[in-house]
Order: structure tokens, then C-alpha cells, then sequence
């Protein structure tokens, strides 16, 4: 039998709960504590699982844990990533992995240096309708919405680090090709930094994605089409729905193939447990995480590229 991973987590704030959820949940894993500055935080959550409370996660570098989930603010990701990596500890990092792409690099030499699991939280990958996704075409244009009315809990960053980087994240692994232009508009409405945003990215292969996020919708819409040379396909991430349009082998009118229409609908599903146990598979099996630390870093430089042409910092 396999031995258990001993697990924690660092920031018990709105998601760091659920991770310490999940992991508790997991046969193969042991919730052995939970970090956070704020000592009434963490021991609401960890006396909800019966396991340690910590305000310092330092003690936790002596080799007492297996894994770790980060989910802390975005400025702090680097330097604490950085020593559980450097403790030989697994890290799983929530998006976007650090706030530079020189930080990013720092963590993923680290990683491999150390022979340690490094797996940056870009939920997206395992909503059961982008795990439906086939490959058998790359994309010829790309169009993505992610709306959502304004939330005051994640204006610290600008709407592209918030929720287009998402998309970003998915788009790349997708095309798999360089970025060789992009263009982008934007503006603030109720913060200081680009509330609503637009990115046009265009590839080496010839591909083109239109990317748009606001967060300052007034629904939420989370959606996005390809089309590729023989199909086009939509996907509704909120309602987990999957519909491809392709040319089938009969004709519509002579020499016009017909379009088949094929709808799948995903059943709800665990996104944040699917993505803690693919963590934790890979740390037992010794194989790559979906999203790697080069993926999150290919997410941020490219969505630092977009804010970059917006004008925020």
C-alpha cells in the first residue's frame, strides 16, 4: 500500500478552504496542517479538520510535509514557492504562478533541480467540457467572452491576471504555437487597474485568438469557439456544455458536404478536486502536471505582454 502524502496548505482564504478540503478528502493524501497570518483563519479551518494551525509555515520546511498548495497573494507566490521547493516539498501554486517572468524561471530551475512536482492552479484545465476538447485539429481563430459582475475580493490585479489569463492558459496549450503580435485595449472603470479588456493574439502558425474579459459584466458568461478547418466548436464552461459542428460524409446540396451538430453535456464536476488529485498523481507517478511551471509561465508572460499595452503596472 502506498504511503500517504502528508499534505498542507498555505492561506486559508476564500479558496485556501477549499484545498484544505479537498486534500482532507483524498485517500491518499493526510492534511497534516494549515498556514495563515491570521490566526483565527487558520484555526477555523484547521479545527474543522482536526489538524495543526500554523501563522508561520517555516516550521513545515523540516521535511514534516510531502506537498503544499499555495494560496497566498500573487506577490508573495515566488518567495514561498521557493522555499518548499527548495525543501524538496511538491508545490502546487495558484494562477498566476509569480508576478515576473524572471521569478517564474527561478521556480522551474528550482523545481528540477530539486526533482519536485511544480503545478501552477489554472482551475480552467479541468472543467470536464475543456477536458472533452479533442486535438485532432489545431485552430484556425479562436474567440473567447469570461464576463462577471465586479467583485471586490480580486481588484488587487488588473482584469487580465484576474480572469483572461484563463483563457490565455487554454488558448496556448491549444495552438501550441509562439505568440508573434498581439494587440490589446482596455480601460478602468471602477478601479485603478483595467476592469474590461480585449487582446488579439496572433501566432506563428497563422492562428488568431480575440480575447475578451470584464469584470464588470452584469452576467456572468464564461464561453469560447473554435474554428478549425472542418469543424467549429463552442464551449460553455459554465454550463460545462461541448457542441462540435463538423462536415459529415453526406452531401447537403451537390458538392457541399452536410453539417453534423454533436452537443455533449458534462455532468457537474469537482474542478478544484480533479486538479488537487491530478497534483497528487503526478507527484506518485513521477509525470508531468497539466499545468506545468512552464505552462503558467507561458500564461503570465504572455498575459504581462497584454497588460503591458493596456498601461497598467
Amino acid at each position: 500500500m502506498m504511503k500517504k502524502l502528508r499534505c498542507a496548505v498555505i492561506g486559508t482564504g476564500y479558496l485556501g478552504k477549499f484545498h484544505a478540503e479537498k486534500y482532507a478528502a483524498l485517500p491518499d493524501c493526510e492534511l497534516v496542517a494549515v498556514v495563515d497570518v491570521n490566526p483565527v483563519a487558520a484555526s477555523s479551518v484547521a479545527d474543522k479538520h482536526g489538524v495543526q494551525a500554523l501563522t508561520d509555515y517555516h516550521s513545515l520546511l523540516d521535511g514534516s510535509i510531502d506537498a503544499v498548495s499555495i494560496v497566498v497573494p500573487t506577490t508573495l507566490h515566488h518567495r514561498v514557492t521557493k522555499d518548499f521547493l527548495a525543501a524538496g516539498v511538491h508545490v502546487l501554486v495558484e494562477k498566476p504562478i509569480t508576478v515576473t517572468v524572471a521569478e517564474a524561471d527561478e521556480l522551474i530551475a528550482l523545481a528540477e533541480a530539486n526533482k519536485v512536482a511544480l503545478q501552477v492552479g489554472h482551475l480552467e484545465r479541468f472543467n470536464p467540457a475543456v477536458l472533452g476538447l479533442d486535438k485532432d485539429e489545431k485552430p484556425l481563430f479562436i474567440e473567447s467572452h469570461r464576463l462577471a459582475p465586479f467583485n471586490p475580493r480580486a481588484n488587487d490585479v488588473s482584469v487580465v491576471l484576474d480572469l483572461m489569463i484563463h483563457d490565455i492558459d487554454i488558448i496556448l496549450a491549444l495552438v501550441d504555437s509562439e505568440v508573434e503580435r498581439i494587440d490589446a485595449s482596455g480601460t478602468a472603470v471602477l478601479t485603478q487597474g483595467t476592469d474590461i479588456a480585449n487582446a488579439r493574439l496572433l501566432f506563428k502558425n497563422g492562428c488568431v485568438a480575440n480575447v475578451t474579459a470584464s469584470r464588470i459584466s452584469m452576467k456572468l458568461e464564461r464561453k469560447m469557439r473554435l474554428f478549425r478547418p472542418s469543424s467549429y466548436i463552442a464551449v460553455d464552461f459554465q454550463n460545462r456544455t461541448l457542441t462540435k459542428h463538423r462536415t459529415g460524409t453526406k452531401e447537403m446540396f451537390p458538392g457541399i458536404p452536410e453539417i453534423e451538430t454533436e452537443e455533449s453535456v458534462f455532468e457537474s464536476g469537482d474542478a478544484l478536486l480533479a486538479e488537487i488529485a491530478h497534483f497528487v498523481n503526478c507527484i506518485q507517478t513521477g509525470s508531468t502536471p497539466l499545468v506545468s511551471g512552464e505552462a503558467g509561465r507561458r500564461a503570465l508572460a504572455t498575459a504581462i505582454r497584454i497588460t503591458a499595452l493596456l498601461g497598467d503596472k
